[in-house]
Parts: structure tokens; C-alpha cells; sequence
């Protein structure tokens, strides 16, 4: 019967790892998998994500809306993935779109963005960076929900100045704002924030002896609603469709009309807000600081690598695969489920008995398993191999 339960608690715990790895892995997934870009900036895009749920909280506990407290979770959530997502749009169209078929000089520059969003969380006061990038979602949303009329000829030179211009306004009020709001907002803050989470998401639920923190549940039900969500939005939208068109041929899809820039644009602003979502669950974990994200970035890549560069669901899999293996090997329940161990494997696995040198590891027994399998567990098919 222990042995039943020993399972069951293992394999809760290693869903729960694996779901945190896989909502940060999922964005990259699309980035990587489906535009075979090497985004080394994904992980700062959790940090923001992680950041703007901090900044919603902050907002929350105004007099105005401290009733609705315990429902800022559900705020932040879209929030993130606005801020990730906007934020990764600006790198697509500034550094990525020149450098498209360039892996080594792509991953060297979003290593730089990267080293620059880290230094910029530390010197920048957090309030003045909140009204930035307010400043830069108004600036870039307004002209596309505006009719194409104001924004043609020279009529539209008029109405995007005075876009940019009432953005910057409402950036400047919100950084005020935020600055009154909270003291400690009014310089740099380098060191790490805490954020609260509701008092509904407190505690854990006790089933069958096996006891489940509801923060663990509420991530993984977060994981299963963005999963789904994506493999809906790939699968049956139309710009999901165009999306997976361009991936297969982009000669062909460019011909037949379909916008291709406009899906660059669309795939990596998706992407990089699926890393903000991340970002609100990583946070309910712990504290956030400008290196949030680093932890994450290189399971993220193995996620995406064993499962199969562009395959939703062998990223499924290969999370969940990571997440149960560090479960058994970190917190030592191999060792319990299997009392007979010869001594000299007993011995290594007591040596990797810990959730970092579990990860070391795990990780090594990928890049073996790579070496024989270089194309991960469901390799993609398709023109873009053949190319």
C-alpha cells in the first residue's frame, strides 16, 4: 500500500514540476520549434511576466479595489502575457527580423537583450518601467484598433504622433502613480519581491493521504487552459492555420497571399506572452528578481529539444517526463522505492539526491539519449525538414 502511495505523491510532484517547466517551455516551443529562432531573452521574458503580477498586486491593495484582492490572479494572468508578449514583439521587429536564418548571430543578440532586460529590472525603478511599457502597449495597440482611414497618408503622420504622444502621458501618470503608491518603488530595487498569494490559493487539500498544495494545483489547471488553448489555436484558427502554413513553406505561403511578416510578428508575440503566463505562475513559487528567469531558460530548451523541435505534444511529454524523473531522483524516492539497490548504485543515486544535482543528472542523461535520438522523441515531418 506505501508503495502505491509513494507512487502517487511522486507522480503528483513530478506533474507539478513539470507543469512550472512546462507553461515556461510552451512559448519557447513556438518560438523555437515553429520559427527556429534561438531566443536566449525567454527567460527575462518570465522574469516581466513574473514582475507585471507583482505590479498587479501592488494595484490591488489600493482602497479601490482591496475587496477584489483575492481576484488579482486572474488580472495578472492576461496582463503578463499583454507585457511578455508586447515586449517580445518590439525584439521580433527591432533585432530578430534581420537576423532571420542566422542561428549563431540570433542567439548572440538575444543573449544581449537578454544581459540588457536584467540590467534594466536592476537600475530602473520599477514604477518608471511599468509606465514604459504601458507607454509602448498603448503606443503599439492604438494604431491597429484605430480605422485604416486616420492611419493613411498624410493624415496618419498626425494621428500616430498624437498616439505616441498621449502614450507617453499615460505612462508618465502611471509611473506617478505607481511612485505614490509604494515607497520603495521610487528607485531601483534590485533585490528580490515577494508576491501574496490570495487566500484562496493558501493551504493544500489532503486526498487519500496524499497532500496536494493548492498553488501546485492551480498552476498545473493553468498549464492544462493554455495547453489546450494553444493546441486549438494552432490547430483551428485562422491565423493558427497560417501560422503552421509559413512553418512548412514560406515561398508558397508568401504567394498564395497569406501575410508572412504579420505571422512572424503574431507567432513571437504569442510565444513571449505564453512566457509572461509562466512568469505569474513562477512567482506564486517564490521570490522574483532579475534572475527569475535564468533558472528556467536551459530546462525550458531541453523540454523542447527531447520532446521535438515544433511537437505541442511531445513538449507535453517531455515535461512531464523531466518533472517525474526529478521528483524520484531529487527528493530521494528511488532510494524508498527500491530498498534492494545494489550499494555502488545506491551510491550515485544518493550523490544526485537534491533538486539541482538531480537536474545535472537528468540533464545528462538527455544529451546521451540526444546522441542516439538527435531529433527527440517525435521528430518533425514536413517540407521545413526536407529543407
Amino acid at each position: 500500500m506505501w508503495a502505491v502511495q509513494l507512487l502517487v505523491e511522486s507522480l503528483f510532484n513530478g506533474i507539478a514540476i513539470g507543469s512550472v517547466l512546462l507553461i515556461a517551455a510552451l512559448g519557447l516551443a513556438i518560438v523555437f520549434g515553429l520559427m527556429g529562432v534561438i531566443n536566449l531573452a525567454h527567460g527575462e521574458l518570465i522574469m516581466l511576466g513574473a514582475y507585471t503580477t507583482y505590479v498587479v498586486q501592488l494595484i490591488f491593495r489600493l482602497p479601490l479595489f482591496q475587496p477584489f484582492f483575492d481576484a488579482y490572479v486572474l488580472v495578472a494572468l492576461p496582463a503578463a502575457f499583454l507585457v511578455s508578449g508586447v515586449v517580445g514583439v518590439l525584439l521580433e521587429r527591432t533585432v530578430i527580423r534581420r537576423l532571420y536564418g542566422n542561428p549563431l548571430e540570433t542567439l548572440l543578440a538575444t543573449w544581449g537583450v537578454s544581459l540588457i532586460l536584467q540590467q534594466f529590472v536592476r537600475s530602473v525603478p520599477l514604477a518608471s518601467a511599468t509606465g514604459l511599457v504601458l507607454a509602448l502597449f498603448v503606443g503599439l495597440l492604438a494604431p491597429a484598433l484605430l480605422p485604416s482611414e486616420l492611419m493613411a497618408g498624410p493624415r496618419g503622420r498626425f494621428t500616430s504622433a498624437g498616439i505616441w504622444a498621449g502614450a507617453a502621458l499615460m505612462g508618465v501618470l502611471a509611473a506617478a502613480g505607481l511612485g505614490s503608491l509604494v515607497s520603495s518603488l521610487s528607485r531601483a530595487n534590485p533585490r528580490n519581491v515577494d508576491v501574496t498569494a490570495p487566500a484562496w490559493m493558501r493551504g493544500s487539500l489532503d486526498l487519500a493521504g496524499l497532500t496536494m498544495p493548492v498553488p501546485r494545483l492551480v498552476i498545473i489547471a493553468i498549464t492544462v487552459v493554455a495547453v489546450l488553448g494553444i493546441a486549438w489555436f494552432l490547430a483551428r484558427s485562422v491565423w493558427g492555420m497560417r501560422i503552421r502554413a509559413v512553418t512548412q513553406n514560406r515561398p508558397m505561403s508568401d504567394c498564395l497571399g497569406i501575410p508572412t511578416e504579420t505571422v512572424d510578428v503574431l507567432t513571437f508575440g504569442v510565444g513571449s506572452g505564453l512566457a509572461g503566463v509562466a512568469g505569474v505562475a513562477v512567482s506564486l513559487l517564490g521570490s522574483v528578481g532579475p534572475n527569475v528567469g535564468t533558472s528556467y531558460i536551459v530546462g525550458c530548451f531541453m523540454v523542447v529539444v527531447l520532446g521535438g523541435v515544433g511537437n505541442l505534444l511531445g513538449t507535453v511529454i517531455a515535461s512531464l517526463v523531466i518533472g517525474v524523473m526529478t521528483d524520484l531522483i531529487g527528493a530521494g524516492r528511488l532510494l524508498t522505492a527500491w530498498p534492494g539497490m545494489p550499494s555502488s548504485m545506491a551510491t550515485v543515486v544518493d550523490f544526485f539526491a537534491t533538486t539541482s544535482m538531480a537536474q545535472v543528472l537528468i540533464f545528462s542523461l538527455i544529451v546521451v539519449f540526444l546522441q542516439f535520438r538527435p531529433a527527440g522523441l517525435f521528430p518533425q515531418k514536413g517540407r521545413l525538414v526536407e529543407a
